[in-house]
């Protein structure tokens, strides 16, 4: 294959990929924008809660990713291995769900121990609980869209997705409102809102993919758990320790205050969008590797992902275009506040300089995870963010007198070193790659 014809399968591939990606961030999008109309305080509850909800979502997201690689290098003929990978994924998921649910909530009993303000920290502990209850029907919902997408089948998860992230801005519109006849909840409406809509979600994945797939059977295998858990739970060490290292700088940055917080979880929010995005990119260059290892193809191996690097290159240079135009109208929508919009207009250009970067860095990550390569990824994250970022982060916060720019030229460091690293290791791994 040539260089264009990798560039059109992968945007193909990653296409859908990328929408239903988005439809995860766009829930946390929908929530602020709409809780943000309420006020300074639910907009940075909704922030603090969403710190912690982030990195165990994204720390399940993660682990579900093991299915993804596992499926796209079996032969589509072999049916039994691929119904194992499914079965095994599914309870695998299931109970990473529950746990997940179960750590929000203990969570929840202990938001004031980080320094934040009281009413912020009280009006967060309920929104938490709900959010992370919605955790178990995506994880469910994770498991078909994964399988789903290891067969190429990029489509079914993301019309799903965008079905209920349109449901979800619907019971929103009710909830948080008291519009039609719902009553007025505020910040916690929103949180139901979103378990609604992703019960409805993974219910109609199950359905959609089950009437695909012939012998599904409520039953696991130990050892098949544990081969998915071989990759997947690196994958989402990888998760906790960069989402981690922000959830860690927006407490930090609640420090500063309210409005540096709010003015923190806008741009946030805004990033997250390309970052998900990016996430999608990531996910399709697992597949595209994936398939060339079960080809056994070196040649077109490299060539899918470094034309997955160039292509989320492109992509996020096009999204810190848009951040430093629109860095003035994007955080009017949020909320009506000069100060936070001004703070959030200003770490919007940082964000706009470290696009590139944070791209690289999530498609490094889902090239290697195509290779099995993922304990050396996870401790380039760990030193990237926690050794490098967060440290030089706060010191340019709070002694360098930057205030919560500061933090994020620190986060901005860590992610380009993460992005050159992956680089490096993926051009040295798939050079010395050895086919059995």
């Amino acid at each position: 294959m040539t260089l264009k014809e990798h560039l059109r399968k992968n945007i193909l591939l990653a296409t859908p990929v990328v929408i239903g990606q988005l439809g995860h961030i766009m829930v946390s999008v929908a929530d602020s924008v709409m809780v943000g109309r309420l006020g300074v305080i639910p907009l940075a509850a909704a922030t603090f809660a969403g710190t912690i909800y982030h990195i165990l979502m994204l720390f399940g997201i993660g682990v579900s990713y093991a299915i993804t690689p596992k499926v796209a290098a079996t032969d589509t003929k072999d049916h039994g291995r691929l119904l194992r990978f499914l079965q095994d994924g599914f309870f695998m998921n299931l109970s990473l769900g529950l746990i997940l649910f179960l750590l929000g909530y203990i969570a929840s009993h202990f938001l004031h121990f980080f320094g934040q303000e009281v009413p912020v920290a009280k009006a967060a502990g309920p929104y938490l609980i709900i959010m992370c209850g919605s955790l178990i029907p995506l994880m469910i919902f994770q498991t078909f869209r994964q399988y789903a997408e290891g067969l190429s089948d990029t489509f079914s998860p993301m019309i799903v997705s965008v079905f209920a992230n349109l449901l979800n801005v619907f019971f929103n519109y009710m909830l948080i409102y008291g519009k039609l006849g719902a009553p007025a909840l505020g910040l916690n409406g929103a949180g139901i809102a979103t378990l609604m809509a992703r019960v409805i979600m993974f219910a109609v994945m199950i359905w959609w993919v089950r009437k695909k797939i012939q012998g599904f059977e409520w039953r696991y295998t130990w050892s098949g758990i544990r081969e998915l858990l071989r990759i997947g739970l690196p994958s989402g060490m990888q998760y906790v320790f960069e989402v981690g290292a922000f959830a860690t700088a927006a407490i930090m940055v609640g420090w500063i205050g309210a409005e540096a917080l709010a003015a923190h979880n806008i741009a946030l929010n805004l990033a997250a969008i390309s970052y998900m995005a990016a996430t999608g990119l990531a996910a399709a260059s697992t597949i595209r590797i994936g398939n060339q290892m079960g080809l056994r193809d070196r040649r077109n191996l490299r060539i899918a992902g470094f034309s997955s690097f160039g292509l989320v290159a492109i992509f996020m240079g096009c999204c810190g275009t848009v951040f430093i135009l629109l860095r003035n109208v994007l955080p009017a929508l949020y909320i009506e506040n000069d100060v936070v919009q001004t703070t959030a207009a200003s770490l919007l250009v940082i964000a706009a300089a470290f696009q590139i970067s944070d791209g690289i860095q999530a498609v490094g990550l889902g090239v290697l995870r195509g290779l099995t390569d993922v304990k050396v990824p996870t401790i380039v994250t760990f030193v990237a963010y926690w050794l490098i970022a967060i440290p030089i982060g706060y010191w340019f916060a709070f002694h360098g007198g930057y205030g919560v720019q500061g933090m994020w030229y620190g986060l901005s460091l860590g992610l380009t070193i993460s992005g050159i690293l992956h680089i490096w290791r993926f051009n040295r791994l798939s050079k010395k790659i050895q086919f059995q």
